[in-house]
Formats: C-alpha cells, sequence, structure tokens
C-alpha cells in the first residue's frame, strides 16, 4: 500500500498507528493527519529511537498493511 492511500484514509489508519505505536495519544495520531515524517517524528520523540530507526518502523509497518 502506498503513502497516499494510507494519507487519504487517516481516519482508518489510526487505530492501526495506535495499535502498532501504543504509546502515541489519541491528539498526537490525530495531530499526524497521515504526514508520514510527522508520523517517523511522533515515534522518535516518544520511544527515544534515531530518525533512521523511526523511519523503518513506519516502513516496516506500511508494508503490513
Amino acid at each position: 500500500m502506498n503513502w497516499d492511500q494510507i494519507e487519504g484514509n487517516w481516519k482508518e489508519f489510526k487505530g492501526k498507528v495506535r495499535e502498532q505505536w501504543g504509546e502515541l495519544t489519541e491528539d498526537e495520531v490525530q495531530q499526524a493527519k497521515g504526514d508520514r515524517e510527522q508520523l517517523a517524528g511522533l515515534i522518535q520523540k516518544k520511544y527515544g529511537v534515531a530518525k533512521e530507526e523511526a523511519e523503518k518502523q513506519v516502513s516496516a509497518w506500511q508494508n503490513d498493511l
């Protein structure tokens, strides 16, 4: 699935994001609005991982959809 599809259907994917990254709040996920870089930044901040690791996690999640 490409990111444009995820971004376009963000309301549907918010729950899946929360399942994957439970430390993210509903408000944080909502604020990301499907923006891949913003989502990776939130993961980086909340989980204390490097930018590359956060981006890797987002890519892996996207590929599993």
